[in-house]
């Protein structure tokens, strides 16, 4: 087997493993976005800006849909907590975003248009640098590939297939931001006490 048909068959069991951690997350009419198992129990990690004044609704891996509890929303963090009445859901391992470096391989994978699960591959162009044109409190991930309408929310993951951040905005036709998962860990731990944070 070639160097590049086993990259290929590692980088789509990656995916596929991931993918089972991935949840579509809708709320009212609007379109659907995308949420990030954080634990079996039921707890899913967005973006704030994707839930608004309406109750939420959780598709899950399984194809089954939950209404969801709002546990914490932070609009300046842009992350938002929500809970499903459901156990043994598949949480993806916990990386370190502070030791992310340029150039190295991640995944993001979310809902872009309503494609359901989709996967796009790209690289780390800064991690930890200040955006100044991007009103966030914290520093980002700035990844080379594409994040569109329905990304948000859904989890960016390096070549190990830990989480490092969550998608959250494009800012070009291959680049966007992700927020840092250590930042996603303090806020689970000082808001909810979260496990596994």
């Amino acid at each position: 087997m070639s160097v590049l048909h086993q990259l290929n068959d590692e980088v789509a069991a990656l995916a596929e493993k991931v993918k089972l951690s991935l949840v579509q997350v809708r709320c009212g009419r609007d379109g659907g976005a995308a949420g990030t198992v954080w634990h079996p129990d039921g707890l899913i990690l967005t973006n704030a800006h994707v839930v608004g004044g309406a109750r939420p609704r959780v598709r899950l891996p399984d194809g089954s849909t939950l209404e969801a509890r709002v546990l914490v929303r932070h609009t300046s963090l842009d992350l938002a907590a929500l809970a499903v009445d459901a156990e043994e859901l598949c949480p993806i391992p916990l990386g370190d975003s502070g030791a992310l470096e340029p150039g190295q391989f991640v995944l993001a994978l979310g809902h872009p248009w309503g494609i359901k699960n989709a996967v796009t591959a790209g690289i780390v162009m800064g991690a930890g640098a200040d955006y100044l044109d991007v009103k966030y409190p914290q520093r980002l991930v700035a990844v080379n590939l594409s994040l569109r309408p329905g990304n948000s929310g859904g989890p960016l993951v390096d070549s190990a297939g830990r989480l490092v951040g969550i998608n959250t905005m494009m800012t070009g036709p291959d680049s966007g931001l992700a927020i840092p998962v250590n930042v996603a860990k303090a806020f689970l731990k000082e808001e909810i006490g979260a496990r596994n944070s």
